[in-house]
Parts: C-alpha cells; structure tokens; sequence
C-alpha cells in the first residue's frame, strides 16, 4: 500500500511539472521585445548625436579652411607688398 501511495504522490508531483508555461513564456518574450527595441532606440539616438557631431566638425573644419585662405592671401600680399 506504501508503494502505491508513493507511486501516486510521484505521479502527482510529475504531472504538476508539467503545467502550461506559456504565460510565463510570453511575458519573458514581451520583456526580451521591450528590452530589444529599448536598445535599438538607443543605438539609432546615439548613430543621430555622432552625426550631428560630424555635421558639426565638417562645418567647424571649413570654417578653419576659409580662416587659413584668408591668412595665406593676407601673407601672399605681404609678400608681394616686402619684395618691392
């Protein structure tokens, strides 16, 4: 009688693993979509801010390249004007 009364217990326990998971399943996909597309905002908001920041480099850099023409035209004059 003992061993039909463990089998039963152990059947029991066996079936009770066997529950449906798929609750539990569809919050951990929704966290892991959640988590996902939380990354790939960051990603495309950090590809934005680098080139923003090329813009801007491209922008300061012909600044400097119209500020080093002025100067080689201003020394080209003087040149000219101290040759004489």
């Amino acid at each position: 009688m003992k061993k039909v009364a463990l089998t039963v217990a152990v059947l029991t326990l066996g079936l009770a693993a066997c529950q449906d998971n798929a609750p539990d399943n569809n919050t951990s996909t929704v966290n892991t979509v959640e988590t996902e597309a939380a990354a790939d905002a960051n990603a495309a908001a950090n590809s934005a801010d680098n080139a923003l920041d090329a813009a801007g480099n491209a922008v300061e850099n012909a600044g400097n390249a119209v500020d080093n023409a002025a100067a080689a035209v201003d020394n080209a004059a003087d040149n000219t004007t101290n040759a004489q």
